[in-house]
């Protein structure tokens, strides 16, 4: 079952760049919202990617687990 830890260490890093991605997109419409209503929206529609990417790490770490209980 090692093949299983490997491909959730490479989901997690996927996840893990997601996060990144999502934390650049956010300072990015920090430096260019002019007021809180348009900040609210930029950030609403970041907001999936930020979901979906903790998702996708909580997936992959999930598979290590069960693949080092498994080995």
């Amino acid at each position: 079952m090692e093949w299983l830890v490997w491909i959730g260490a490479a989901i997690t890093v996927a996840g893990l760049g997601g996060v990144i991605a999502s934390i650049f997109k956010i300072s990015a419409a920090k430096k260019t919202a002019s007021d809180d209503d348009v900040l609210r929206e930029k950030l609403k529609k970041i907001i999936p990617l930020n979901l979906g990417a903790l998702f996708l790490s909580m997936l992959g770490l999930m598979l290590v687990v069960v693949g080092i209980f498994l080995a």
